[in-house]
């Protein structure tokens, strides 16, 4: 009997774990996908390489395990005819029709996808005789030619090859104009049409919308502005201390841009432990009690720190800025402050309504920034573990120049922090605590 149920029970779990077998066999092994886009004066041409593991639909014939080249032609076409329907290009909005396609088989070993002209004079010749390649073990080599109207159309790209690996296939493009500099970015079937060579509007609009995004989605931004308001009641109040937080993360974030910070692999873990620390501090300064006229100057200082964090999210999405770098930096931010703003506009409010109805104002600021306090602790913790097991870098003179051109930045930041603090100090009244009484009186000033 236990014999009989021990059998009924293997052949259940079997059953149920085949859907599992078969979907993990049908995952390709390879899931790059590369391509070239050139620009002539009426034409646009895109050289693209596809793994064979992509395109069993076409069902290539065999000989045993090797693809038999000489009948492939049948598959070959109609694997073209795949990749035309896979690769949406458009020129302002209107897709484009392929004039013509040719294709090859080859060798997994080949690297003359490297470089554009060696791709296209690399498609254009025909499979050696006796080559032999592996099931799914090559790729599909192809060359597709579009009419355009004009190079000066905007040009955008989509991918709907394999589109149930969603993000898992990545298209890599080098976009490659009749003037300017050629530029690389990565796209998924999940990344819509992407401009090739988007105006500044585009750029523009597409980074604000991510600005947004990203300073909505981001915990630890919102906890750190919450400590930010906690003590305040009026949105006038923090004005000066939402501008040196905003001045500090763009110093950062555009140098972060331009290849200015610091590399390597302890470089994030460090920059996340940071952000951590600082909302660490900023909840333990609120409850022993804030100085409000300092404030900004500390949120300054963070704000350097919020900044490479910022330029973590921003890395991945310059690709698709174009020739339009410094007008996305700018949208960027101008992103993130209004997503701030309207974080503001609706947190300032509800605290005030929290702290005169539920919760006493200190009690309140103290209990909810003991909350955050606590969270923050075990940020800190976690990351700082992972920090620990980062490899740190090795001493070398462009490292020591790099951190000597930040320290000095950060110096100079402060210094000119104290001097402005010192000014406004001879006009506004002394403030040490962040009771509402005194916070009322210093807004009134």
């Amino acid at each position: 009997m236990f014999r009989r149920g021990l059998f009924l029970f293997s052949v259940l779990a079997f059953v149920a774990l085949l859907p599992l077998a078969v979907e993990a066999h049908d995952i390709p092994l390879h899931t790059v996908v590369n391509a070239f886009v050139k620009m002539e004066p009426h034409q646009a041409h895109l050289v693209i390489r596809v793994p064979l593991d992509l395109l069993h639909a076409a069902q290539f014939p065999m000989n045993g395990n090797i693809y038999n080249l000489s009948a492939s032609g049948p598959a070959t076409e109609l694997a073209l005819r795949g990749i035309a329907q896979g690769i949406d290009l458009r020129e302002n909005g209107v897709r484009l029709v392929s004039s013509s396609a040719t294709g090859r088989l080859d060798l997994p070993s080949d690297r003359s996808f490297e470089d554009y002209d060696q791709a296209l004079a690399h498609v254009a010749t025909t499979v050696e005789p006796g080559t032999g390649i592996y099931f799914d073990q090559g790729y599909l080599d192809a060359h597709l030619i579009y009419p355009i109207s004009s190079t000066n159309s905007i040009f955008t790209i989509q991918t709907t090859i394999a589109p149930d690996l969603k993000d898992l296939l990545k298209l890599t493009v080098r976009f490659e104009p009749i003037a300017g500099n050629s530029r690389a970015f990565m796209i998924t079937s999940q990344s819509g049409q992407v401009p090739l060579n988007p105006t500044w509007f585009q750029a523009s609009r597409g980074f604000v919308v991510l600005g947004v995004e990203h300073i909505l989605s981001g915990i630890d931004h919102l906890l750190f502005l919450l400590c930010l308001i906690i003590p305040f009641r009026r949105i006038r109040g923090l004005i000066p201390v939402i501008t040196a937080f905003t001045l500090g993360h763009s110093v950062t974030l555009l140098g972060s841009a331009f290849n200015l910070a610091p590399s390597g692999a302890w470089f994030p873990p460090f920059v996340e432990t940071a952000i951590a620390a600082s909302i660490l501090y900023m909840a333990l300064e609120n409850i022993v009690g804030a100085n409000l006229r300092r404030r900004w100057i500390i949120a300054g200082l963070f704000g350097l720190v919020h900044g490479f964090g910022f330029s973590y999210a921003l890395k991945d999405q310059l690709q698709f800025a174009g020739s339009h770098l410094l007008v996305s930096l700018f949208s960027f931010n101008i992103g993130i402050e209004l997503g701030q703003l309207a974080v503001l506009c609706v947190a300032v409010p509800v605290l005030g309504l929290l702290f005169r109805g539920v919760l006493a104002a200190r009690m309140g600021v103290v209990l909810l920034s003991a909350i955050v306090a606590h969270t923050a602790w075990h940020w800190m913790i976690e990351r700082g573990n992972a920090l620990w097991l980062a490899p740190w870098p090795e001493v070398t003179g462009l490292g020591l120049a790099i951190l000597a051109r930040w320290v000095a930045a950060l110096l100079l930041a402060v210094a000119l922090a104290r001097l402005v603090a010192r000014r406004l100090e001879r006009k506004l009244p002394r403030t040490r605590s962040a009771s509402p009484d005194v916070v009322e009186e210093f807004q009134k000033v």
